[in-house]
C-alpha cells in the first residue's frame, strides 16, 4: 500500500531529517544600533551582516537573523557534519529577513544625445521622458550583470532558427521601480515605444530608463541589481545546511547552464530550504544539483538528498528549482508561480522544477501556477522511482506540457492524485493548415503542430497516471512518442511503452483524451467528461493512426472496459484554488438520439471502479476504499459544492 510517504515502487522515502539541538547561537541584526561585524555575535552584541556569522559558524550552530534588509550574498564557510549537527540560518520571524542582490540608487539625469527615431529624423516618440543613471563600479565588486548577457556558458543546444534570440542576448542586470521590474529592450529607440522600459549601454556602465506614466524617478524607489546570488557558498560540496524563513530578491544570475540559483546548494547534499521566498530572480530560484554537466562527477559527494519545503518561488525568469543528478529530493508544499517570463524555453533548462536523472524523488502538495512557455515540472533523462502526487498544475501559458518526463528506460514513475488545468499549448496558430470539409474530417494522420498536454512522455517507458483530474488541455491529457535515436548504450531513452492510464477523469481537452504511440500500453477505469472532439482516443503507430471512440477503444483494444462518459461542467478557480461541478446547460452533440445511459450527468452517479490497491487517499488526504473508487483525485464529488483544493500543509 502506498501511503503519503511512499515512492512509486512502494518503498518509503528516505526521510533523513533529525531534530537539532544547537550547541551555539549567533545573532545578526541589521536594525540594532549596537550591531557590528566587530562584535562577538551574542544576543546583546549581534553582528551587522549575515556573512560575519557565516564566517565563524561551526557544525551545530544556529544563526538567528533579525528583521531588515541585508545587501550581501551570504557565503557559508562550512557545512554541518550530519543530520543532527547542521548549520542553520534562520529568520527570527519568517519573511522579515530580506537578502537583496540589488542596491538603491537616487542620482538621475535626463537622457540626451540618443535618438528615438529609427528610419527618418523627426520620427519616434519625442514626448517620451527618459532618464539615465551612471552605475557606480564600486557596487559590483567583480561581477557586473549589466555587462553580461543572459546566456554565455553552454549555448550549443539553442536552435537559433526556432526562437527569438533577444531575451538570450539581453543583459542580466535588472532595474526595479517600487519593487516591480522594468522591461529591458535591445535598442535605445524602443524605450520611446513603451513605458516602463530600460536599455543598457554597450559597456554596461550606464542605463537609460522610462518609468510608467513618464514619471520622475525622484518620486519612486529605484533599485539596480548588482550581485549574482543571495545565498550561495563560494566553494562546492558544503552539506547539511538549513535555510529557514529568508526572502531572497533580485538575484542577477545568467540562464542555466550552469544552474546558479538565488539560493544555491552549490553541489552540496542534505540541504533543507524551507519557508523561504524567492522574488524576481533573473533566471533560477533555487539550485540543488551538480550545477552543470561539465564538472567531473564525484560519486562520493553526489548532490541532492535535499528538502525544499513551504517556499514561495515567484517570478523566476527561467527555472524555479534546478537540479542536475540530484537524487532523493523531497519537494513539498511549495507555491511556484510566474516562472519563465524570460521566454527562454529553447535553452532546454526552463521549468517550474527542472531536474535531470532524478531518482527516488517525492514531489507532493505543490502548487504550480502561471508558468510561461515552460513546463511546470520537467524530469530530464534517466528518472527512476519518482512519485508526483497531490499537486496542482494550473495555467500553463503558451505551455507545451505541464509535466515532461523524458528519455527514461528503467523503473516506474508514478503520477497520482493531481489536478491539471489549462495547458494552452505552444505553437504558431498560423501554421495550422486550413482543412475545410472532408479534407479535415478524413485525414489519416495529424499534422503534429498542435500541442498542449498534461503529461508528455518522450522515449519514456512505464509511466503511470492514476486518479488524476485533467481539464482544458489544448491537445491531450496524455501524449507520448518514442525517440529511437536516443536509445543509447548508456540507457538514455526508452520506447514509450507500458504506460498505464488508470482511473483518471479527463475533461474537455481540445484534440483528444489519450494518444498512445502503440497499443503496448494500458488504459482502464477512466472517465471522459465533455470530450467533444471526434475519435479522441488514439494510437499513432503503426500507420495509419487510429482515432477511436470509447466503444471502439473497448471493443478492438480491450481498453477502458470499465470506462465511462460524463456530461457536466467543471469549474476551477486557479486563484482561489477552488473547484465546483455544475450541471451542463448544453447537451451532448449528436446527429440522432443519444443512447440511454451513455452519459453521466451528475458526479454523484459516477460508477465506481477497481482502484489501484497501492493508493488509499485522495488529493486532500481523505481516506478512500482502494478496492472501489470513482475516477479522478477525489474520494467523493457532489454537484454545486465548492471544494477547496489547496493541498499544501501550511504550518
Amino acid at each position: 500500500m502506498l501511503d503519503i510517504n511512499s515512492l512509486a515502487d512502494g518503498t518509503e522515502f528516505d526521510f533523513w531529517e533529525q531534530e537539532n539541538v544547537y550547541k551555539k547561537t549567533l545573532y545578526v541584526s541589521a536594525q540594532d544600533p549596537k550591531a557590528s561585524d566587530e562584535n562577538d555575535g551574542s544576543e546583546g552584541t549581534p553582528f551587522k551582516t549575515i556573512n560575519a556569522a557565516a564566517r565563524i559558524a561551526e557544525p551545530g550552530t544556529l544563526v538567528l537573523i533579525g528583521p531588515g534588509e541585508y545587501h550581501e550574498c551570504v557565503s557559508p564557510e562550512r557545512g554541518g557534519e550530519g543530520p543532527d549537527s547542521m548549520i542553520c540560518y534562520k529568520a527570527v520571524t519568517k519573511g522579515t529577513v530580506v537578502i537583496k542582490a540589488s542596491e538603491y540608487v537616487d542620482t538621475f539625469e535626463r537622457s540626451t544625445d540618443w535618438r528615438l527615431w529609427r528610419e527618418a529624423p523627426g520620427t519616434g516618440n519625442k514626448d517620451a521622458v527618459i532618464w539615465c543613471h551612471h552605475l557606480d563600479p564600486d557596487m559590483f565588486r567583480g561581477y557586473n550583470p549589466f555587462c553580461a548577457v543572459n546566456i554565455l556558458h553552454d549555448r550549443l543546444f539553442i536552435e537559433y532558427d526556432k526562437t527569438d534570440m533577444t531575451p538570450y542576448l539581453n543583459r542580466r542586470g535588472m532595474i526595479f521601480c517600487d519593487g516591480k521590474p522594468l522591461k529591458q529592450v535591445p535598442l535605445y529607440n524602443m524605450i520611446g515605444d513603451e513605458e516602463g522600459t530600460y536599455w543598457v549601454e554597450a559597456n554596461g556602465q550606464t542605463v537609460h530608463f522610462r518609468l510608467p506614466k513618464d514619471d520622475d524617478p525622484a518620486n519612486h524607489t529605484i533599485e539596480v541589481t548588482v550581485r549574482e546570488q543571495c545565498f550561495a557558498p563560494k566553494k562546492p560540496f558544503l552539506s547539511y545546511i538549513k535555510v529557514q524563513g529568508l526572502v531572497c530578491a533580485h538575484a542577477a544570475m545568467g540562464a542555466p547552464v550552469p544552474q546558479r540559483g538565488a539560493i544555491s546548494a552549490y553541489r552540496g547534499h542534505h540541504w533543507v530550504i524551507e519557508d523561504c521566498t524567492i522574488d524576481w530572480a533573473n533566471a533560477v530560484g533555487i539550485d540543488i544539483g551538480c550545477e552543470c554537466w561539465h564538472h567531473d562527477l564525484d560519486f562520493d559527494r553526489l548532490p541532492g538528498f535535499s528538502v525544499i519545503r513551504r517556499c514561495h518561488i515567484k517570478d523566476a525568469g527561467v527555472c524555479g528549482i534546478a537540479g542536475l543528478f540530484a537524487k532523493g529530493m523531497l519537494i513539498e508544499d511549495n507555491l511556484i508561480e510566474g516562472t519563465g517570463w524570460q521566454k527562454m524555453e529553447l535553452s532546454w533548462e526552463a521549468g517550474g522544477v527542472k531536474l535531470h536523472n532524478s531518482e527516488n524523488g517525492l514531489f507532493r502538495r505543490n502548487v504550480f501556477r502561471r508558468t510561461y512557455r515552460a513546463d511546470h515540472l520537467w524530469l530530464d533523462c534517466g528518472n527512476v522511482n519518482n512519485r508526483i502526487t497531490q499537486n496542482l498544475f494550473f495555467d500553463g501559458i503558451e505551455q507545451r506540457e505541464a509535466i515532461f518526463i523524458e528519455c527514461t528506460r528503467e523503473g516506474v514513475n508514478l503520477i497520482d492524485n493531481n489536478i491539471f488545468w489549462n495547458v494552452e499549448g505552444r505553437f504558431n496558430e498560423a501554421d495550422i493548415p486550413d482543412k475545410p470539409g472532408s479534407s479535415g474530417w478524413y485525414q489519416l494522420e495529424e499534422d503534429g503542430i498542435i500541442n498542449g498536454y498534461a503529461v508528455y512522455g518522450e522515449g519514456t517507458d512505464r509511466m503511470q497516471l492514476v486518479n488524476n483530474l485533467v481539464g482544458k488541455c489544448r491537445a491531450y491529457a496524455y501524449f507520448a512518442k518514442p525517440v529511437p535515436f536516443r536509445l543509447l548504450p548508456w540507457e538514455r531513452g526508452g520506447t514509450s511503452r507500458d504506460a498505464k492510464m488508470i482511473n483518471n477523469m479527463i475533461y474537455n481537452c481540445g484534440e483528444g483524451a489519450i494518444c498512445f504511440p502503440t497499443k503496448d500500453n494500458a488504459s482502464e477505469g477512466n472517465a471522459f467528461v465533455k470530450q467533444m472532439c471526434g475519435g479522441d482516443l488514439r494510437i499513432m503507430y503503426p500507420a495509419p493512426e487510429v482515432c477511436l471512440d470509447l466503444k471502439s477503444w473497448q471493443e478492438f483494444y480491450g481498453f477502458d472496459k470499465t470506462g465511462m462518459e460524463g456530461w457536466f461542467d467543471i469549474e476551477v478557480d486557479t486563484n482561489k484554488l477552488t473547484l465546483t461541478i455544475r450541471r451542463s446547460e448544453d447537451n451532448p452533440p449528436g446527429m440522432g438520439p443519444i443512447p440511454e445511459g451513455r452519459f453521466i450527468y451528475e458526479p454523484e452517479n459516477l460508477k465506481t471502479v477497481a482502484g489501484d490497491e497501492r493508493i488509499d487517499i485522495d488529493i486532500l488526504g481523505n481516506v478512500r476504499d482502494s478496492s472501489s473508487v470513482i475516477p479522478g483525485p477525489f474520494a467523493s464529488l457532489k454537484m454545486n459544492e465548492e471544494y477547496s483544493i489547496d493541498p499544501r500543509r501550511l504550518y
